[in-house]
Formats: C-alpha cells, structure tokens, sequence
C-alpha cells in the first residue's frame, strides 16, 4: 500500500494553516481549506486514516480522497479533497442507493466477531470515551467491556433485562461509520457527494450504526424518523443503550455529587 505519510516543516505547515484560514475563512476547529480543492483535518486519528482508506477501496461509497498525511509535534493531519455541497437535512431518503446502503454492512471483517478499527487494532467511539479501546475478538468480550466487567448473570439486577437479552446474543460483524448525522453527509442537488468524518470508523455488532446513529448531540426529530426508514431497525439493542447509558449517566453523576 502507498504510504501517506509525508515530512512537513513547522514553517511550512503554519503557513499554509495562516493562508488558507486568511483566503477561505473558518470551516470549523479542526478543518482549514488550504486550496480550492483540498482541506487540511487534524489533529486527527490513525483509524480515521484507515477507516477511509478502506471504504475508498472497498466500496463505491462517496468519501473525501485521501492525498497525504502529516505528522506534526506529535498529532496526526489528513490532507484530502473538499467536498462542496451543503449538510444533510432531509435529502437522505431518497439520495444514497440501496446498494450504497448495504455496501459497508457486506464487508467481510478479518476475524468473524471483531471489534476494532478498519486493520484491526484499537477502536475509538465517543459512545464509550475519548481513549481507543480494544481490540476485541469477541462480541461477548466487546458487551463485558460496555457493562464494565459486570457479569452476564447479574446484568439483569444492575441494568436490565434488555441488556440481558441484548449482550446474550450473537451479531454479524459489520463495518460502521459510527457517526452517521445530518453535519457529516454532504449533498449537492439533492444528491449525496461525500461522507465525511470517519474517525470512528470500525468493525462492531451490526447493530452498532443504527443505535449510535440515534446517539449524535445533534440529533433531529426528522433524522430519526428518516433512520427506520434506511436503516435495518435494532429497536431492542436501542433500548439496551439508552438503558446501559443513563445507568451509567447517573452513576456518574452520584460520584460527582459525593465529591
């Protein structure tokens, strides 16, 4: 595989930070557009590099080309093509083909029950935490570490009996953006040009995509109803998650209390 790696002076690197902010304003914290036809993302993660050198093999899926990838005092920036086109509203339905639906779902994962990053080594999700976890070589392993090591038997006494049914049994391994929201599909005349931001991109238990889909800070009402639509429904595994969360929302904020 071509590397992406590529040596970038401070000089340099500030530079054509300055400029593109000075010629093309504010395209967020973490994005700068540094041409007409390209944007400089960081700091990034590696498994946001793998999870969108994948799919751009892997599938047809519209994603941002990956040019090169720089190092810099210790983070991690992806230079890839801007995509023009505005955020997703209610373009969704009717813009990403059956077979684009399903593309990501039909890749074959390296080991039947993995969870982890596109090559396999640790995952991210911002469901579970801002440090990578991982890899997990079982969906048994992945469900312990969600309940914190609590047992299967005494799941149902400390969480639910959803949860019980939910982490009892046996999923495909499918591969998820993980962040599917409105702010990370682009559209240009009703049609869908990019998907952006991969850096949870995985391998998880196919229900994965739609429950977190459902987990966004920016979830609208619309989106969600569109969601059953699109998307192979995981109602119980939802229930499960919102189950598995609050109780742990709630432990959480005991703890903060008491301090």
């Amino acid at each position: 595989m071509k590397s992406f790696f590529e040596p970038i002076t401070t000089l340099y690197f500030n530079v054509r930070i300055l400029v593109g902010r000075k010629l093309f304003g504010s395209f967020g914290e973490r994005v700068t557009k540094i041409s007409r036809k390209r944007v400089l993302k960081g700091p990034c993660l590696a498994s946001e590099l793998e999870a969108m050198l994948f799919v751009a093999q892997s599938t047809s899926i519209p994603i941002p080309k990956v040019h090169t990838a720089y190092g810099y005092h210790g983070d991690f920036y992806i230079e890839m093509d801007y995509i023009r086109g505005e955020t997703l509203e209610t373009a969704w339905r009717d813009s990403m083909s059956p077979e684009q639906k399903e593309e990501l779902r039909h890749l074959q994962p390296p080991q039947p029950e993995l969870v982890a990053s596109a090559k396999g080594g640790g995952a991210v999700d911002c469901r579970i935490g801002s440090l990578p976890f991982g890899p997990y070589h079982s969906q048994d392993e992945f469900h312990s570490f969600l309940r914190g090591g609590i047992p299967l038997d005494d799941c149902t006494k400390v969480y639910a009996e959803a949860v019980t049914h939910c982490h009892s049994r046996k999923y495909r391994t499918c591969f998820c953006h993980a962040d599917l929201a409105p702010r990370n599909i682009i559209v240009q005349r009703g049609r869908i040009t990019g998907v952006v931001d991969w850096q949870f991109g995985g391998w998880y238990p196919e229900y994965w995509e739609y429950t977190k889909a459902h987990y966004s800070l920016y979830t609208e009402a619309d989106w969600v109803t569109q969601l059953g639509n699109v998307m192979e429904n995981y109602e119980e595994p939802l229930k499960a998650e919102h189950l598995q969360r609050n109780k742990q929302r709630n432990q959480v904020l005991r703890v903060v209390q008491i301090t």
